[in-house]
C-alpha cells in the first residue's frame, strides 16, 4: 500500500540516534551532516518506489556532496514480516548499487516512528542548523523511474536550502511503499 508523508514541519529539529550501519560500523545520524545540511532518507531493500530510482538517489547524494550537504539512508521495516529487508541483505543492496553513503539499521523502529517516518523512501532535508526545509520527493518518479529529464526536486531544495537556508514554501509529497511496522501487541 502506498503512503504520502506529511507536508514539511518547518523548522523541527531530529532527535539523533546511533544505529548499525552496513559497513560494520556504528554511526550517530546526525553526524552524517555535511557544512551545509544533511538528507536522511527511509528506505527498503524491496519496495518498489524504491529500487525504481535508487540509482537517481545515488547520484544526488554524490551530487549534494559537492554542495556540502550529508546524506544517510535508514531502513526501519520490520524483518520478521518483509525477510528481504533484513541486514544481510541491507549489505548485500548497499553493495549492489554503489551506497555513498552509510545505509543504517532501525532494528527497533524507534528512529522511524520518532521521526514519523510513513514510506520508502521518505526524505527529510535539513539545513546546516539542522532544522527541517525539505519533505518533498526525489523526482516525479513513481514505481517506474522516470523520463530522463525529470526536475530533480530532491536536488534543487537542497541547493535552495544551502544557498538561503530555507526550503521551498511549496513541496510536492513523495509517494512510496508504507514502513512495516512490527505489531505493536
Amino acid at each position: 500500500m502506498a503512503a504520502v508523508p506529511p507536508l514539511c514541519d518547518f523548522g523541527w529539529k531530529p532527535v539523533n540516534a546511533t544505529l548499525p550501519g552496513v559497513d560494520g560500523k556504528d554511526h550517530d545520524i546526525l553526524a552524517q551532516a555535511g557544512e551545509n545540511g544533511l538528507v536522511v532518507v527511509f528506505i527498503c531493500n524491496h519496495c518498489p518506489y524504491v529500487i525504481a530510482v535508487i540509482d537517481r538517489i545515488v547520484q544526488v547524494a554524490k551530487d549534494l556532496a559537492e554542495l556540502g550537504v550529508g546524506f544517510v539512508a535508514i531502513s526501519s521495516n520490520d524483518v520478521t514480516s518483509h525477510p528481504q529487508d533484513s541486514f544481510d541483505n541491507m549489505k548485500l543492496f548497499a553493495e549492489k548499487h554503489g551506497f555513498p553513503f552509510p545505509y543504517l539499521y532501525d532494528e527497533d523502529q524507534a528512529v522511524g516512528r520518532g521521526w514519523g517516518a510513513v514510506c520508502t523512501p521518505d526524505f527529510f532535508g535539513f539545513n546546516a542548523d539542522m532544522e527541517l526545509q525539505y519533505r518533498g520527493r526525489l523526482d516525479a518518479s513513481r514505481k517506474k523511474a522516470g523520463a530522463t529529464g525529470l526536475r530533480r526536486d530532491l536536488y534543487e531544495a537542497m541547493k535552495q536550502i544551502v544557498e538561503t537556508g530555507k526550503g521551498p514554501e511549496e513541496q510536492i509529497a513523495l509517494m512510496g511503499c508504507s514502513i512495516k511496522w512490527k505489531d505493536a501487541s
